[in-house]
């Protein structure tokens, strides 16, 4: 399985820390060149690999760390999104129900990558904290899962396990979803709530 990153300010670099923590070697890409992502790659670890976001997206699972009503720009880098999946990392923040349709912020973005998967996971903690350990005593930090796939999103509650937070799966993008995203100007219930599970219960 192979993974790339789709943005590069704060959210984008948390994730590849992440990735670099536990040496997996993931892509970062953004709008600027992979020569200017290399000093920012090399400072976060040698598994972060700067590449255009043309040779990003080919990636297996594509994380999109990018301001919200972006996506269709990120879109129109690969030839096709057949068969992959794209983990929504993005906010809505301060975009009414209306001008999303009243439909769950996720289903917008997953309309802009047909052939898909799309789950939404990473997105209710802030960059700071999810560039930190998430190993604590005792525990690990959540990481809530939404997608209307079961499958994909299996593989991605596996992808949080080996970046060492607890995946917590909460249904589909309509239901769980919901609970994930910004709705105008206010936040959902468990937005920035930083959660952790207890080893034993894992």
């Amino acid at each position: 399985m192979s993974y790339a990153i789709i943005g590069a300010g704060a959210v984008g670099q948390a994730l590849a820390k992440m990735f670099a923590r536990k040496h997996v070697e993931v892509v970062l890409s953004s709008r600027r060149s992979p020569d200017a992502l290399t000093p920012i790659a090399k400072a976060i670890g040698s598994t972060i690999i700067p590449k255009s976001m043309r040779d990003a997206v080919k990636a297996d699972v594509v994380f999109l760390a990018i301001p919200f009503g972006t996506q269709n720009e990120v879109a129109k880098a690969a030839e096709s999104w057949q068969g992959k999946i794209v983990v929504d990392v993005t906010n809505a923040y301060g975009v009414s129900p209306e001008e999303l349709g009243n439909l769950p912020s996720s289903v917008v973005v997953s309309r802009a990558f047909p052939g898909a998967t799309l789950v939404k996971a990473f997105n209710h903690l802030s960059a700071e904290i999810l560039a930190e350990d998430p190993s604590v005593e005792g525990g690990r930090r959540v990481v809530f899962i939404s997608s209307d796939n079961d499958d994909a999103a299996g593989q991605v509650g596996t992808v949080v396990e080996e970046l060492g937070f607890a995946p917590v799966k909460l249904g589909r993008l309509a239901e769980g979803g919901l609970l994930v995203q910004a709705r105008g100007k206010t936040w959902a219930p468990l937005i920035f709530q930083d959660l952790f599970k207890g080893n034993s219960n894992v």
